[in-house]
């Protein structure tokens, strides 16, 4: 794909994941996670709906997109899918570093937000790492409410997470 296909009106193209996507998916929250000190990726038990990105959110009519590079690299990706009537769940927000601070996380939540209303969400929940306070700073800009309370996840990096939700 070429740059100008890439973008339309110096608007970034978010696309479908495939599963060839697997390794930019990693290789990007493997840089995500770094900057955070105890993060970090385990491709063989915790991110199972990486191995195949393309299909990993099917079961649920949900879906997974990104946004690349001008090389052709998955720069920024996020996911939805539906765990309950009603409800849509975010999830896999990732912007690369370099790529920050242009409007790309805020871009792909509301390509979210939209495809949760066409399948019938009225709210959209999502859980995020205790130490990712700027994705935290971004989801309340964008309407999103904490709720109190916190869950532990028995991964690599002993996460801590804080659920937001929104109405549509």
């Amino acid at each position: 794909m070429t740059e100008a296909a890439r973008h339309i009106h110096d608007q970034p193209v978010i696309r479908p994941v495939v599963d060839a996507d697997s390794q930019d998916l990693f290789g990007l929250l493997a840089l995500c996670y770094s900057e955070y000190p105890g993060c970090f990726v385990d491709p063989h038990d915790d991110l199972p709906d990486l191995r195949a990105p393309g299909a990993s959110y099917a079961a649920t009519d949900g879906a997974f997109w990104a946004i690349e590079d001008g090389r052709g690299r998955v720069c920024a990706c996020v996911a939805v899918d539906f765990p309950e009537r009603g409800t849509a769940e975010l999830h896999r927000l990732y912007v690369r570093s370099d790529r920050r601070g242009q409007g790309l996380g805020s871009l792909l939540v509301r390509h979210a937000e939209r495809h949760a209303r066409a399948h019938g969400a009225n709210r959209l929940v999502l859980w995020s790492d205790t130490r990712f306070t700027t994705a935290h700073r971004l989801y309340r800009r964008s309407g999103y409410t904490q709720i109190d309370g916190q869950r532990q996840l028995a991964d690599i990096s002993r996460s801590v997470e804080y659920r937001f939700e929104k109405e549509l």
